[in-house]
Protein backbone atom coordinates (compact mmCIF):
# COMPACT_ATOMS: atom_id res chain seq x y z
CA UNK A 1 0.00 0.00 0.00
CA UNK A 2 1.37 3.37 -1.23
CA UNK A 3 0.71 6.53 1.39
CA UNK A 4 1.11 9.69 -0.54
CA UNK A 5 0.96 13.56 1.12
CA UNK A 6 1.43 14.97 -2.65
CA UNK A 7 -1.70 16.38 -5.08
CA UNK A 8 1.17 15.58 -7.88
CA UNK A 9 2.11 12.03 -6.73
CA UNK A 10 -1.15 11.51 -5.87
CA UNK A 11 -2.41 12.56 -9.29
CA UNK A 12 0.48 11.07 -11.54
CA UNK A 13 -0.71 7.39 -9.81
CA UNK A 14 -4.11 7.76 -10.63
CA UNK A 15 -3.40 8.79 -13.91
CA UNK A 16 -1.03 6.41 -14.65
CA UNK A 17 -3.42 3.65 -13.37
CA UNK A 18 -6.29 5.13 -15.72
CA UNK A 19 -3.57 5.56 -18.53
CA UNK A 20 -3.25 1.73 -18.40
CA UNK A 21 -6.81 0.96 -18.62
CA UNK A 22 -7.45 0.26 -15.02
CA UNK A 23 -10.88 1.28 -13.14
CA UNK A 24 -9.83 3.12 -9.83
CA UNK A 25 -12.75 2.94 -7.00
CA UNK A 26 -11.90 6.25 -4.66
CA UNK A 27 -13.50 6.65 -1.01
CA UNK A 28 -13.12 9.44 0.54
CA UNK A 29 -12.78 9.62 4.55
CA UNK A 30 -12.00 11.95 7.46
CA UNK A 31 -10.53 9.17 9.41
CA UNK A 32 -11.29 7.73 12.38
CA UNK A 33 -12.35 4.83 10.51
CA UNK A 34 -14.66 2.18 11.72
CA UNK A 35 -16.44 -1.00 9.69
CA UNK A 36 -18.81 1.38 7.87
CA UNK A 37 -15.94 2.93 6.29
CA UNK A 38 -13.95 -0.22 5.94
CA UNK A 39 -17.13 -1.35 3.77
CA UNK A 40 -16.64 1.31 1.83
CA UNK A 41 -12.85 0.32 1.07
CA UNK A 42 -14.00 -3.02 0.75
CA UNK A 43 -16.37 -2.51 -2.33
CA UNK A 44 -13.79 -0.76 -3.91
CA UNK A 45 -11.37 -3.27 -3.76
CA UNK A 46 -13.61 -6.14 -5.29
CA UNK A 47 -14.99 -4.03 -7.72
CA UNK A 48 -12.31 -1.79 -9.31
CA UNK A 49 -8.66 -2.79 -10.30
CA UNK A 50 -7.21 -0.46 -8.11
CA UNK A 51 -8.56 1.32 -5.06
CA UNK A 52 -7.41 5.20 -3.85
CA UNK A 53 -8.58 5.82 0.14
CA UNK A 54 -8.32 9.54 1.56
CA UNK A 55 -7.77 10.75 5.08
CA UNK A 56 -8.33 14.46 5.33
CA UNK A 57 -10.52 16.53 8.82
CA UNK A 58 -11.84 18.78 6.40
CA UNK A 59 -11.70 22.10 7.80
CA UNK A 60 -13.96 23.87 5.40
CA UNK A 61 -17.28 21.53 6.19
CA UNK A 62 -16.83 22.52 9.98
CA UNK A 63 -18.92 25.27 11.52
CA UNK A 64 -17.13 28.09 14.14
CA UNK A 65 -18.78 26.01 16.61
CA UNK A 66 -18.39 23.02 15.28
CA UNK A 67 -15.89 19.72 16.38
CA UNK A 68 -13.14 20.15 14.29
CA UNK A 69 -10.38 20.58 17.21
CA UNK A 70 -11.97 17.25 19.09
CA UNK A 71 -12.61 15.28 15.65
CA UNK A 72 -10.66 11.91 16.44
CA UNK A 73 -7.76 11.07 14.43
CA UNK A 74 -6.85 7.51 14.45
CA UNK A 75 -3.82 7.38 11.45
CA UNK A 76 -2.41 4.24 12.63
CA UNK A 77 -5.53 2.06 12.81
CA UNK A 78 -6.78 3.42 9.42
CA UNK A 79 -3.98 2.50 8.15
CA UNK A 80 -4.12 -0.85 8.81
CA UNK A 81 -7.53 -1.53 8.52
CA UNK A 82 -7.55 -0.07 4.61
CA UNK A 83 -3.37 -2.35 4.52
CA UNK A 84 -6.31 -5.22 5.48
CA UNK A 85 -8.31 -4.23 3.09
CA UNK A 86 -5.85 -4.46 0.28
CA UNK A 87 -6.32 -0.65 -0.59
CA UNK A 88 -3.52 0.67 -2.75
CA UNK A 89 -3.08 4.07 -2.42
CA UNK A 90 -3.67 6.45 0.69
CA UNK A 91 -3.80 10.42 -0.02
CA UNK A 92 -3.43 11.74 3.41
CA UNK A 93 -2.82 15.80 2.79
CA UNK A 94 -1.55 18.42 5.03
CA UNK A 95 -4.36 21.25 5.20
CA UNK A 96 -1.83 23.36 3.18
CA UNK A 97 -1.27 21.14 0.45
CA UNK A 98 -5.54 21.27 -0.23
CA UNK A 99 -6.06 25.27 1.03
CA UNK A 100 -2.66 27.23 0.25
CA UNK A 101 -2.67 30.26 1.41
CA UNK A 102 -4.65 32.63 -0.82
CA UNK A 103 -7.29 29.88 -1.31
CA UNK A 104 -10.70 31.81 -1.98
CA UNK A 105 -12.90 29.34 -4.15
CA UNK A 106 -15.62 27.49 -2.93
CA UNK A 107 -18.08 25.48 -4.90
CA UNK A 108 -21.82 26.62 -4.37
CA UNK A 109 -23.57 23.66 -3.27
CA UNK A 110 -26.94 22.71 -5.44
CA UNK A 111 -30.33 23.41 -3.83
CA UNK A 112 -30.92 20.14 -2.19
CA UNK A 113 -28.29 21.34 0.60
CA UNK A 114 -30.65 23.83 1.53
CA UNK A 115 -33.09 21.63 4.36
CA UNK A 116 -32.04 19.60 6.67
CA UNK A 117 -28.53 19.93 7.42
CA UNK A 118 -28.03 23.04 5.26
CA UNK A 119 -30.59 24.94 8.13
CA UNK A 120 -28.75 24.24 10.64
CA UNK A 121 -25.39 24.00 9.23
CA UNK A 122 -25.32 26.79 6.61
CA UNK A 123 -22.06 26.53 5.76
CA UNK A 124 -21.04 22.53 5.61
CA UNK A 125 -22.20 21.68 2.29
CA UNK A 126 -19.80 24.67 0.81
CA UNK A 127 -17.14 22.90 2.59
CA UNK A 128 -18.44 19.26 1.52
CA UNK A 129 -18.77 19.99 -2.03
CA UNK A 130 -15.36 21.97 -2.57
CA UNK A 131 -13.19 19.47 -1.15
CA UNK A 132 -14.81 16.43 -2.80
CA UNK A 133 -14.16 18.26 -6.24
CA UNK A 134 -11.12 18.74 -5.52
CA UNK A 135 -10.41 15.47 -5.12
CA UNK A 136 -12.24 13.82 -8.18
CA UNK A 137 -9.99 16.24 -9.90
CA UNK A 138 -6.60 15.15 -7.94
CA UNK A 139 -7.80 11.40 -7.82
CA UNK A 140 -9.78 11.17 -11.35
CA UNK A 141 -11.40 7.79 -10.35
CA UNK A 142 -13.34 5.87 -12.30
CA UNK A 143 -16.34 5.61 -9.23
CA UNK A 144 -16.25 7.43 -5.66
CA UNK A 145 -17.96 5.06 -2.91
CA UNK A 146 -20.08 7.38 0.05
CA UNK A 147 -21.98 6.00 2.57
CA UNK A 148 -26.06 6.50 2.62
CA UNK A 149 -26.09 7.17 6.71
CA UNK A 150 -25.06 10.75 5.46
CA UNK A 151 -28.21 10.75 2.91
CA UNK A 152 -28.27 14.35 2.04
CA UNK A 153 -24.40 14.42 1.51
CA UNK A 154 -24.79 11.77 -0.91
CA UNK A 155 -27.88 13.74 -2.48
CA UNK A 156 -25.67 16.85 -2.92
CA UNK A 157 -22.75 14.95 -4.59
CA UNK A 158 -24.87 12.93 -6.70
CA UNK A 159 -26.35 16.22 -7.91
CA UNK A 160 -22.67 18.06 -8.05
CA UNK A 161 -21.54 15.25 -10.42
CA UNK A 162 -24.62 15.63 -12.72
CA UNK A 163 -24.81 19.66 -13.02
CA UNK A 164 -21.40 19.71 -13.29
CA UNK A 165 -20.34 16.61 -15.90
CA UNK A 166 -18.03 14.90 -13.53
CA UNK A 167 -16.93 11.93 -15.30
CA UNK A 168 -16.81 9.69 -12.54
CA UNK A 169 -20.19 7.52 -11.29
CA UNK A 170 -20.87 7.94 -7.50
CA UNK A 171 -21.55 4.62 -5.78
CA UNK A 172 -23.87 5.00 -2.57
CA UNK A 173 -23.07 2.19 -0.07
CA UNK A 174 -25.46 0.82 2.76
CA UNK A 175 -25.38 2.51 6.45
CA UNK A 176 -23.53 -0.37 8.43
CA UNK A 177 -25.23 -0.55 12.47
CA UNK A 178 -23.77 -1.74 15.59
CA UNK A 179 -26.02 -5.27 16.32
CA UNK A 180 -28.05 -2.66 18.69
CA UNK A 181 -29.21 -0.75 15.59
CA UNK A 182 -26.95 2.18 16.11
CA UNK A 183 -25.73 3.63 13.08
CA UNK A 184 -21.91 3.32 12.73
CA UNK A 185 -20.32 6.99 13.43
CA UNK A 186 -16.81 8.34 14.22
CA UNK A 187 -18.26 10.06 16.97
CA UNK A 188 -19.96 7.15 18.50
CA UNK A 189 -16.70 7.34 20.37
CA UNK A 190 -18.11 10.21 22.14
CA UNK A 191 -20.83 8.53 23.64
CA UNK A 192 -20.92 6.73 27.63
CA UNK A 193 -22.59 3.72 27.92
CA UNK A 194 -26.11 5.65 28.82
CA UNK A 195 -26.02 7.78 26.10
CA UNK A 196 -25.27 4.47 23.91
CA UNK A 197 -28.54 3.84 25.08
CA UNK A 198 -30.29 6.67 24.22
CA UNK A 199 -29.13 6.91 20.74
CA UNK A 200 -30.19 3.64 19.84
CA UNK A 201 -34.20 5.79 19.75
CA UNK A 202 -32.49 7.26 16.26
CA UNK A 203 -33.12 3.71 14.78
CA UNK A 204 -36.23 2.82 16.85
CA UNK A 205 -37.62 5.84 15.68
CA UNK A 206 -36.77 4.93 11.65
CA UNK A 207 -37.71 1.22 12.35
CA UNK A 208 -41.21 2.83 13.67
CA UNK A 209 -41.97 5.04 10.91
CA UNK A 210 -40.50 1.69 8.14
CA UNK A 211 -43.76 -0.24 10.14
CA UNK A 212 -46.60 2.61 10.28
CA UNK A 213 -45.71 3.10 6.87
CA UNK A 214 -46.64 -0.63 5.94
CA UNK A 215 -49.37 -1.05 8.02
CA UNK A 216 -51.15 1.58 5.68
CA UNK A 217 -50.43 4.83 7.66
CA UNK A 218 -49.03 7.07 4.19
CA UNK A 219 -49.62 10.84 5.79
CA UNK A 220 -46.43 12.54 6.55
CA UNK A 221 -47.50 14.04 9.57
CA UNK A 222 -48.47 11.49 12.24
CA UNK A 223 -45.12 9.54 11.30
CA UNK A 224 -42.89 12.66 11.99
CA UNK A 225 -44.48 12.98 14.77
CA UNK A 226 -43.94 9.32 16.11
CA UNK A 227 -40.30 10.01 15.34
CA UNK A 228 -40.34 12.98 17.84
CA UNK A 229 -42.27 10.64 20.29
CA UNK A 230 -39.56 8.36 20.50
CA UNK A 231 -36.87 10.30 20.59
CA UNK A 232 -38.48 12.45 22.88
CA UNK A 233 -39.28 9.16 24.78
CA UNK A 234 -35.78 8.20 25.19
CA UNK A 235 -34.59 11.58 26.64
CA UNK A 236 -33.26 13.49 23.73
CA UNK A 237 -34.47 17.10 24.49
CA UNK A 238 -32.58 18.75 21.28
CA UNK A 239 -34.30 17.49 18.09
CA UNK A 240 -32.88 19.63 14.75
CA UNK A 241 -34.91 17.79 12.33
CA UNK A 242 -36.67 14.19 12.39
CA UNK A 243 -38.44 14.77 8.55
CA UNK A 244 -39.76 12.75 5.40
CA UNK A 245 -39.00 13.92 2.24
CA UNK A 246 -38.63 13.63 -1.51
CA UNK A 247 -36.02 10.94 -2.43
CA UNK A 248 -34.41 12.98 -5.13
CA UNK A 249 -35.17 16.27 -4.18
CA UNK A 250 -35.04 16.28 -0.44
CA UNK A 251 -38.44 18.37 -0.73
CA UNK A 252 -41.16 17.86 2.36
CA UNK A 253 -44.10 15.39 1.36
CA UNK A 254 -47.48 15.41 2.66
CA UNK A 255 -48.05 11.92 1.82
CA UNK A 256 -46.14 9.19 0.79
CA UNK A 257 -47.11 8.45 -2.50
CA UNK A 258 -43.17 8.41 -3.90
CA UNK A 259 -39.75 7.35 -2.81
CA UNK A 260 -39.41 9.26 0.51
CA UNK A 261 -36.36 8.93 2.89
CA UNK A 262 -37.16 9.76 6.54
CA UNK A 263 -34.02 11.30 8.45
CA UNK A 264 -33.30 12.51 11.63
CA UNK A 265 -30.68 14.67 13.22
CA UNK A 266 -30.57 14.92 17.47
CA UNK A 267 -28.27 15.69 20.00
CA UNK A 268 -27.09 13.08 22.68
CA UNK A 269 -25.47 15.18 25.34
CA UNK A 270 -22.89 16.87 23.29
CA UNK A 271 -22.83 14.66 20.46
CA UNK A 272 -24.98 15.22 17.32
CA UNK A 273 -25.79 11.85 15.60
CA UNK A 274 -27.74 11.53 12.67
CA UNK A 275 -29.47 8.44 10.70
CA UNK A 276 -32.07 7.57 8.30
CA UNK A 277 -34.05 5.11 6.39
CA UNK A 278 -35.58 5.02 3.00
CA UNK A 279 -39.29 4.74 2.44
Amino acid sequence: MKIVESRSEAYAQVAQWRQAGASVGLVPTMGALHAGHLALAERSTTECDKSVATIFVNPAQFGPQEDFSRYPRTLDDDLQGLRDNQTDLVFIPQPEELYPAGFSTYVEPPSVALPLEGVFRPTHFRGVTTIVLKLFHILPATVAYFGQKDFQQLTVIRHMVDDLNIPIRVAGCQTVREPDGLALSSRNRYLSIEQRKTAQSLSRALSAVVKQAGEGILAVEPLEQSMHHILREAGIERIDYASIVDRTTLESLPQLDRPAVALIAAHVGDTRLIDNVLL
